[in-house]
């Protein structure tokens, strides 16, 4: 009887020791954009957030078990077949950042290429290239500045352009990386490239698929891979026209705006390339050439939007875009005298803008919208002599460039004098005037709106094209480029260089090529 039950401990205890079988994940909805020899890592990788010692590397692994839980290895090279590996380590994909993985990997020298890739048991990611930011003296620097990506309206192929540049620093990114809207709901679309989820985003775990739908992109996936980012968030990663206690497109049936912001801060974190600090606001310094200065003018200070211009509020001294603690940050920024430039990543248009259209002539959601606070930055600016400063600006889907007045009817006079430059990005494929109006009715608004007395300051307006802007600053000069390519409707469509214009240094006057 003893030799009986102790037979049958036996098979209870192999039993219990086998090893559970791992029940399969139902398919996801965005698996049929997963590009199976990428499995586990179908997002691909991005780099992010470069110091001069440190930058920001990251990838996601998607599970396809109900137990995943998977130790994932990464390295970094010098070299791309990784026989020169300088650091590498592992951690745990978890749930609670939703798989995804971002290590600051430090240690690193300064002004150098990097190679990088993970590991999730024997399956390799592919290979991401970073640099470091220079230190000391440089002769050159050069960015593509972008916002406004809209899925559902056309074809990253900006992105694409980007990622096949070898000659540029970083990528900057000035909002508006996704959009919340749902599907079939937000200008013209393309059948297949409909949001996911198909409602208004709203939920943590609904950001989290709006990014990974993206994410998939080949175009977005590859400019990440060969490009560090310098991002910043703009409106649509909340809701659209957001401030710091709500938003246009948030309404009370769709529960607490705190807990919307929230839940979209923490998908935005985990799924760009960013440094998690409290406040996103920062700056990267370029060694003795240029000081970027990213400003946050959504979730950090800024107030409720004005209601028409002859509310009240407009003239408020409590009435801000960044809120004191970012405006005094800003100052010291702009103050800091051992750069030749100061480049201020904007999201929203800082100079005046008359629009020109009966119907819309002020945008109370850019600068124009927040006077006080602007005549601030322009005062100080203009007390303390401060010279070689210029504006990159995304939001509006056109391209722009300033000499910056909040007085037009002045400067024409010549009695004010531009105080800074600024040079507006188009939207990658964000819809604009070209996709609502024939094109030579946009082409003769814009010889309305420009270098006119409605805005004598503007000096190159493009309504209707979609790309990137390219600045390439020197110690003589910054040089702002437009390159716009064929079509977003259409993949892989050729580019063209739409615009040149530069700006020498201590003159605020530009040249146009």
């Amino acid at each position: 009887m003893m030799r009986i039950l102790s037979l049958f401990a036996i098979l209870i205890l192999f039993g219990c020791t086998q090893k559970k079988e791992s029940i399969p994940l139902e398919p996801h909805p965005l698996s049929k954009y997963y590009q199976e020899n990428l499995k586990p890592f179908y997002h691909g990788v991005a780099s992010g957030d470069p110091l001069t010692d440190r930058v920001i590397i990251w990838t996601r692994v998607t599970p396809d078990t109900e137990d995943f839980n998977t130790e994932v290895f990464w390295e970094v090279a010098t070299d791309s077949l990784f026989k020169k590996v300088i650091a590498k380590n592992k951690l745990t994909a978890l749930p609670e950042n939703d798989y995804t993985i971002k290590i600051d990997v430090t240690g690193l020298n300064p002004g150098t290429s990097y190679y990088y890739r993970f590991k999730s048991g024997k399956t390799y990611s592919i290979t991401g290239t970073t640099k470091t930011l220079p230190e000391d003296n440089i002769d050159q620097v050069k960015f593509a500045v972008v916002s406004c990506s809209n899925y559902e309206f056309g074809y990253f192929n900006g992105y694409q352009k980007i990622g096949n540049r070898k000659d540029i620093n970083a990528v900057l990114h000035l909002g508006d990386y996704i959009y919340e809207y749902p599907a079939n709901s937000y200008e013209d679309k393309r059948s297949d490239r409909e949001h996911y989820p198909a409602h208004e985003i709203i939920t943590l775990a609904d950001y989290r698929d709006r990014y990974s739908q993206y994410r998939l992109d080949e175009d977005l996936m590859l400019v990440h891979q060969k490009h560090p980012f310098i991002a910043i968030w703009d409106d649509h990663e909340i809701a659209n026209n957001s401030y710091k206690t709500g938003a246009q497109n948030h309404q009370e049936e769709e529960g607490r705006y705190e807990d919307r912001k929230n839940a979209a801060k923490k998908a935005y974190y985990e799924w760009l390339p960013v440094r998690e600090t409290e406040i996103l606001y920062r700056n990267f310094k370029f060694g003795n050439l240029a000081n970027l200065i990213m400003l946050d003018e959504r979730l950090e200070g800024r107030t409720g939007i004005a209601d028409s211009l002859t509310d009240p509020v407009l003239k408020e001294k409590d009435h801000a875009m960044l809120g004191n603690a970012q405006l005094a940050w800003f100052k010291e920024q702009l103050n800091n005298k051992n750069t030749q430039w100061k480049l201020i990543g904007n999201q929203v248009i800082f100079s005046y803008l008359n629009w020109g259209r009966e119907n819309f002539k002020i945008n109370l959601d850019s600068w124009d919208g927040y006077p006080e606070e602007r005549n601030q930055i322009k005062n100080f600016i203009v007390e303390n002599q401060l010279k070689n400063i210029v504006f990159v600006t995304g939001d509006t889907h056109s391209s722009w460039a300033f000499e910056v007045t909040d007085d037009p009817k002045a400067y024409l006079q010549d009695e004010m004098k531009p105080f800074a430059i600024e040079f507006g990005t188009t939207s990658i494929n964000s819809g604009n005037s070209g996709s609502r109006f024939p094109k030579e009715e946009v082409i003769a608004h814009e010889k309305k709106i420009t270098n006119s007395p409605l805005n004598p300051h503007l000096k190159y307006a493009n309504l209707r094209d979609f790309g990137y802007l390219l600045i390439t600053l020197n110690q003589q000069e910054t040089i702002a480029e437009w390159f716009y390519v064929d079509s977003n409707l259409v993949p892989e469509t050729p580019e063209q260089l739409g615009k040149r214009i530069t700006v020498k240094k201590d003159i605020t006057k530009l040249i146009l090529e």
